[in-house]
């Protein structure tokens, strides 16, 4: 009973490297950069200009640090200006950025999956018939 305990727990583990290896986390509101960096922040319903004279979004956290978001398209975050979001996937060690795997939008108390990186990529590939993304 002891040896199938410990296979059991020794599996389990292997299982869980890789989900720990990438799952960096940001929490914040999705920004304008030029907002960000004047100190500012985006004007509460006005999104729509925002998003119209915004070129660059970032992830602000609550002690005024931000992320960017590099493999993520500006119309996708655009999308979620003054939102709280989660952005799960790897922080750079270099960069203030995090490369995204998934985005989940604070809805009515409960996250819901917005964007992930695995949705982006099938339809990638169906729309290119078979092409990956480069």
């Amino acid at each position: 009973m002891k040896k199938v305990s410990i296979i059991i727990l020794v599996l389990s583990i292997l299982f869980l490297i890789p989900v720990w290896a990438y799952a960096d986390m940001v929490e914040g509101s999705v920004q304008g950069f030029t907002c960000v960096t004047q100190g500012k922040i985006c004007p509460v319903g006005k999104e729509d200009p925002m998003a119209a004279v915004e070129n660059v979004f970032v992830i602000l956290t609550k002690d005024n640090h931000y992320y960017f978001v590099p493999n993520l398209d500006r119309s996708v975050l655009a999308r979620h200006i003054n939102d709280q979001v989660r952005v799960i996937g790897r922080i750079s060690p270099k960069y203030p950025s995090i490369i995204a795997d998934k985005i989940e939008v604070l809805n009515k108390g409960a996250w819901k999956s917005a964007w992930r990186y695995n949705w982006q990529r099938k339809f990638y590939v169906e729309l290119y018939g078979g092409v990956d993304l480069p």
